[in-house]
């Protein structure tokens, strides 16, 4: 299973794939996610040399992020109908096209237009992640998914700094360049090492994306998986959304430290892989549940933060706290997609564009909710919220194991 002559079958895998392949998998959904935020550090080189005002270069990540989503929603589901490593090679040149044309844009309009493609494209990260699970047998799926989600999540993580260090000293232009060369070079080797994905699902199109609404019907646990992660990601996107407002009302502190802040996230997403490892063991509804208890105590937590007199305190008690609640949250992402990925082989795609619709909607919600709520209720009013949504999240999966256990 480590060359392109052999066809995976989800239903034939019984080694476990290389680590070759499991770290180009790794690589590429970590490059590929990445293209989505390389932007984010770099806005006001970008207006400034455009002639945009801050309102304008906002919408770049806006349109990138809308653009991820359609993505998700409209072109995942391909995957269960046409062979995933010619999906996941397409997408990846059309990417490195956008990103290069990204890199030469004039005015807003090209920047925009780029940026929504860019976000579609980018989508290439979440074909990789079923991909990885077809070629894995069963019983190691999370240790698997775990391991090349920690690529995406580092991805993530990573790329604000590489970008804003990169465009410090050459300019933000030759940061998509640079990211689009990268693109190609992961794609040649996806090519080159993947094998060819089996297909089971013939129907039309417009068939496939009616099926994501029998596939939310029938599956019980698909709809458990997916609004519990989405109540989690309400949480994870309050505080986010609301962090550089906390670090400056609070402390007079600027956006660096809130960057300095997002590099603690890194030690939730090494942590990914082990989570995934746990749910192998001991079943990932267990995980799931787990990580919904580190979430809600870490919330908890950091509740201590007002009442305690040094700021140096304070600032330790919300840096565990980010730890804690970032390791909570992917725990429960690897072992929910566990979950998912387990229902209906033959359509992990569109289980994978379900589920993680629902969740952006969760992402989306708690950015409204995080800054909204800060700026009317302030810094306890955003932890109300992460454990109010932690204690739901929860509530959902003993509804559904006790559920599972009754049938």
């Amino acid at each position: 299973m480590t060359t392109a002559q052999t066809t995976a079958d989800p239903q034939q895998i019984t080694a476990a794939p290389s680590r070759n392949i499991i770290f180009a998998l790794a690589l590429g959904a970590g490059s590929a996610v990445a293209s989505i935020y390389y932007t984010q550090p770099v806005l006001n080189m970008i207006g400034t040399e455009l002639g945009l005002g801050v309102g304008t270069t906002g919408l770049i990540p806006t349109v990138t992020q809308v653009g991820y989503a359609l993505g998700i929603l409209f072109l995942l589901p391909l995957g269960d109908r046409y062979d995933r490593r010619t999906l996941i090679v397409l997408k990846s040149v059309l990417l490195a096209a956008m990103l290069l044309t990204g890199s030469i844009s004039p005015g807003l309009n090209t920047i925009l237009f780029t940026s929504l493609l860019i976000g579609i494209t980018a989508t290439m990260a979440q074909d990789i992640v079923p991909a990885a699970a077809i070629l894995s047998p069963k019983h190691l799926h999370g240790k698997t998914i775990g391991t090349v989600m920690t690529g995406l999540l580092i991805g993530i993580l990573l790329s604000r700094t590489v970008s804003g260090v990169i465009a410090e000293y050459f300019g933000w232009r030759i940061v998509l360049q640079l990211a689009a060369v990268q693109i190609l070079i992961i794609g040649f080797a996806l090519w080159k090492i993947l094998p060819p994905f089996q297909t089971h699902a013939t129907m039309s199109y417009p068939k496939l994306l009616q099926s994501l609404a029998h596939l939310w019907a029938e599956h019980p646990s698909l709809r458990h998986a997916a609004i519990a992660q989405a109540f989690l990601a309400v949480a994870f996107s309050a505080f986010w959304s609301s962090l550089s407002l906390i670090l400056h009302q609070r402390y007079g502190l600027g956006s660096d430290v809130a960057g300095a802040f997002g590099l603690l996230g890194a030690v939730g997403a090494l942590m990914a892989r082990y989570a995934g490892s746990l749910a192998d063991r001991h079943g990932p509804a267990r995980v799931t549940k787990l990580g919904s208890v580190i979430l809600i105590l870490s919330f908890a937590i950091m509740c201590m933060v007002p009442a305690l007199s040094s700021v140096s305190a304070q600032l330790a008690i919300l840096a565990i706290g980010t730890i804690g609640f970032d390791l909570g949250v992917q725990a429960s992402l690897v072992s929910h997609q566990t979950i998912v990925y387990q229902i209906a082989p033959e359509a992990r795609s569109r289980l994978n564009s379900v589920f993680f619709t629902v969740m952006f909607v969760g992402m989306a919600s708690g950015s409204v909710l995080g800054t909204q709520l800060f700026a009317g209720g302030g810094y306890l009013s955003v932890m109300a919220v992460g454990i109010l949504a932690g204690i739901i999240s929860l509530t959902i999966r003993m509804v559904a194991d006790r559920k599972a256990a009754q049938s």
